[in-house]
């Protein structure tokens, strides 16, 4: 019996009342938890009414302050030790993943990620490295993770969006033109939209461009 844990959150089901014909997977931030985004599913779920939303709480408890939870430590903030904490978390998405297609009879392509700031990391590494493409990646206020890896390690390249505030003081704007950058070198179809005067957050146009993304993808 594996001791790795098993994700758990919050969740939002399908405006129609009818089975789950997609599935959105939100990934939060450090210090946060699953009801962070999953706010954002009765918004989302207008457009995309046979849509499954899931909000799982990453596995550690934060190690940074008294609430909340991490996929990865950042203790240790270089990108040694960033990779290796995303590393060691994909797994546990990925299983997820596999779940939530399992349990809800949806096919890899009709599932999209939707990460903010650290869950951005983890959503861009576990997407690009899938056998089955998935919808789309939706990266908030996040950045890519070892970029100098990816065209080694791609598999799959489901479109990107990336939204980043340009007065982002907790992850700074110029990891998102790295990780634009980063994207592009190794083929991914990217869409970057930088948001002047936006701190760290999700705004609503950068909420607009997700929502038609994911209706272009998954519908």
């Amino acid at each position: 019996m594996s001791d790795k844990p098993v994700l758990t959150g919050p969740s939002y089901a399908p405006d129609s009342e009818g089975p789950a014909k997609q599935i959105v997977i939100f990934l939060h931030g450090v210090g946060a938890n699953g009801d962070d985004l999953i706010g954002l599913a009765p918004v989302l779920s207008r457009s995309l009414p046979n849509t499954q939303f899931l909000a799982p709480n990453a596995p550690e408890p934060c190690d940074m302050g008294p609430f909340g939870y991490q996929w990865f430590s950042l203790q240790d903030r270089s990108p040694s030790a960033i990779e290796s904490g995303v590393r060691a978390s994909a797994d546990l998405v990925n299983k997820f993943i596999d779940d939530s297609c399992e349990l809800y009879n949806v096919e890899p392509n009709k599932v999209a990620l939707f990460g903010f700031s650290q869950g951005c990391m983890m959503s861009l590494f576990v997407g690009l490295r899938r056998e089955r493409a998935l919808a789309a990646i939706l990266g908030y206020s996040g950045t890519l993770v070892a970029p100098e890896k990816l065209s080694n390690e791609i598999v799959s390249r489901p479109p990107v969006l990336l939204v980043h505030g340009e007065e982002d003081q907790v992850v700074p704007f110029h990891m998102f033109e790295r990780a634009k950058a980063g994207l592009l070198s190794a083929g991914v179809d990217v869409n970057a939209l930088s948001r002047p005067g936006l701190g760290h957050g999700i705004d609503e146009e950068g909420l607009g461009k997700g929502l038609e993304l994911l209706v272009n993808q998954l519908l």
